[in-house]
C-alpha cells in the first residue's frame, strides 16, 4: 500500500506531539530504563515522527529500527534523523506480519496506524508480540469523536459518515477505525499483557488553521463515498466549517487514544 503525503504528515506532527499522553510515555521510559540495551521497532514510521517525539524522553542509548513501505517517506525520515548511528531504516510491507524483525526488540511503536488496520491484523500482531516478549506503544489512533465550535446541525451526521468510511479497507483488511484501541487492548490482554490507555485528542484553534483546513479538505471524498446525501449538502457543511476557522472562539476537537501494552 502507498504511504501518506509527507506534507500532510509534517502538518499534523505539531498537533500529534502536543497531544500524546505523557503519562504513558513516562511509563514506557521507566520500562526501558531497566534494560541494558533497549531496542525499539517503529512500524509504519512515515517521516519518523514517533522517533522525533519520543527520543528525548526514552533512554538515549536505545537503538531504533524504522519500517515503512513507502521509500520516499523512508528517505525523508532518514534525512531528518541525520547521522545518528542508533537509528536505521528498512522498507517493509506490514501485511507480512510474520516477517517483522522482532528478535531483540524491546517494544514496537506506531503512531496513527491501527485505526487503518483490521481485527485480524491486530490479532496476528498480538500473537507475534506475545511470542517475542516485546511491548507495544500505539499512539494517536482515531477514536470516532469529532466536535466543533460553533456547532452545525449536520456535525453529528458527518461524523457518523466519516466513521463509517473509516471502517472500510485501507490496505490491511476491513479497518477498525474508531474501534482500534479497544480491539488492540482486547487481543493484548488475552495474551497476558498489561494494557493502559489514555485519551490524546487534537484540540485545534486559530493557531492550527492550516491543519484544520487540510483536514476538512481531506474529509470531502470519504464523506461522498459513505453518503447518499447530495454533494451540495456535504459541500455546504464543509464551507461552513472552513469559514469558521480562525473566527473568535472557534475550535475543533478530533479524538485519539494512546495505548501501552507491556508483557506480563
Amino acid at each position: 500500500m502507498s504511504g501518506f503525503d509527507k506534507d500532510w504528515l509534517a502538518l499534523r506532527e505539531t498537533a500529534d506531539q502536543a497531544t500524546r499522553d505523557m503519562g504513558l510515555v513516562e511509563e514506557l521510559a521507566t520500562y526501558l530504563q531497566g534494560m541494558d540495551r533497549p531496542f525499539i521497532l517503529d512500524i509504519g514510521c512515515g517521516t519518523g515522527s514517533t522517533l522525533r517525539s519520543l527520543k528525548d524522553h526514552l533512554p538515549r542509548y536505545a537503538g531504533w529500527l524504522l519500517l515503512d513501505y513507502d521509500p520516499l517517506l523512508l528517505e525523508e525520515a532518514s534525512r531528518r534523523a541525520g547521522t545518528n548511528a542508533d537509528v536505521t531504516f528498512r522498507q517493509h510491507d506490514l501485511n507480512d506480519i510474520n516477517a517483522l524483525p522482532l528478535e531483540g526488540v524491546s517494544v514496537v511503536t506506531a503512531s496513527a496506524l491501527f485505526d487503518l488496520c483490521s481485527d485480524g491484523f491486530c490479532a496476528a500482531l498480538a500473537d507475534r508480540l506475545a511470542a517475542a516478549g516485546c511491548g507495544l506503544y500505539a499512539a494517536l489512533n482515531y477514536d470516532g469523536v469529532m466536535r466543533w465550535s460553533p456547532e452545525h446541525p449536520l456535525d453529528g451526521q458527518m461524523t457518523d459518515l466519516f466513521n463509517r468510511h473509516q471502517r472500510t479497507d485501507k490496505g490491511f483488511g476491513p479497518a477498525l477505525g474508531p474501534d482500534a484501541t479497544a480491539c488492540l487492548a482486547k487481543h493484548l490482554k488475552a495474551r497476558g499483557f498489561t494494557v493502559t490507555t489514555a485519551e490524546s485528542p487534537w484540540r485545534l484553534d486559530q493557531s492550527s488553521a492550516a491543519l484544520q483546513t487540510e483536514f476538512l479538505g481531506g474529509l470531502r471524498q470519504p464523506l461522498l463515498e459513505a453518503s447518499e446525501l447530495p454533494d451540495t449538502t456535504i459541500d455546504n457543511w464543509l464551507d461552513f466549517r472552513l469559514a469558521a476557522i480562525g473566527t473568535p472562539g472557534a475550535s475543533c476537537l478530533i479524538g485519539h487514544c494512546d495505548l501501552l501494552a507491556l508483557p506480563g
